[in-house]
């Protein structure tokens, strides 16, 4: 699989516990806080985006389940949100990885 983001940061230039947290190595010692808390964060974000772009995408659809009353946009975006998050937890679309290697990547550098 192509990374859709690239970085100018290899992973030769993280530690060997961030190279082993990005490998998906469980180990007590190779899994710190830091991944831990970078994975989240990379998931997170990736939600937001998801959510943003399902928002566009269901502003131009009709009514839907909804009927158009007026709590209709509030539970659109609760639908939206949720959607967001089952797509992350299956898996995403590719963005969070990257933002953690990204963050594990500037955390190293510090």
């Amino acid at each position: 699989m192509t990374p859709l983001l690239t970085s100018p940061l290899s992973p030769t230039t993280l530690s060997s516990a961030a190279n082993a947290a990005l490998a998906g190595k469980t180990s007590a010692a190779a899994v710190t806080s830091k991944a831990a808390k970078a994975k989240a964060a990379g998931q997170d974000f990736e939600a937001v985006f998801l959510n943003s772009m399902f928002q566009q995408m269901f502003s131009g659809v009709g009514q839907g389940p909804f009927s158009g009353g007026p709590g209709a946009q509030i539970w659109r975006s609760f639908l939206t949100d949720e959607y967001a998050k089952s797509f992350v937890k299956a898996g995403g679309v590719g963005i969070a990885p990257q933002v953690e290697r990204e963050l594990l990547a500037h955390q190293e550098m510090k």
